[in-house]
């Protein structure tokens, strides 16, 4: 799990957390998830794999106010070698889920060619399917 604490700066003139935030902290969330499998950003751009963003849902439920502490969980919801979807599950102090959201991403190598995991990275590969069978 990954904690966000919002920030003065991420409020709007209403003092409610922007909504584009919560796709920041998603980010956030998904580089403290990949390094928690053993799979950092930074080693993955050391392999030569990039990991673009294709697609984003966001469903927003209560909103968050400055200094509020947001936790933030990541599940693998669906992963077929090149394509990754992630779900992301954030709730305030008091347990109440404040958005549900979901992100897209194939993995690249730095020409911009697609990477199929399975072969080329099999360890990252099998840490990811890990983290599906978990559901």
């Amino acid at each position: 799990m990954y904690r966000h604490i919002v920030q003065y700066y991420e409020t709007d003139k209403m003092g409610i957390t922007h909504h584009s935030n919560y796709i920041r902290w998603m980010e956030e969330a998904r580089i403290d998830f990949l390094s928690q499998i053993g799979w950092s950003y930074a080693k993955l751009e050391e392999e030569g794999i990039i990991s673009p963003v294709i697609g984003i849902e966001c469903k927003y439920m209560q909103t968050t106010t400055f200094m509020d502490a947001v936790d933030i969980e990541v599940a693998v919801i669906e992963f077929k070698g090149v394509k990754l979807k992630l779900q992301y599950t954030m709730k305030n102090a008091e347990g109440k889920t404040v958005c549900e959201s979901c992100s897209e991403h194939c993995f690249l190598n730095k020409q911009g060619l697609p990477v199929r995991l399975k072969k080329e990275y099999p360890l990252f590969y099998d840490a990811l399917v890990a983290c599906l069978k978990e559901q």
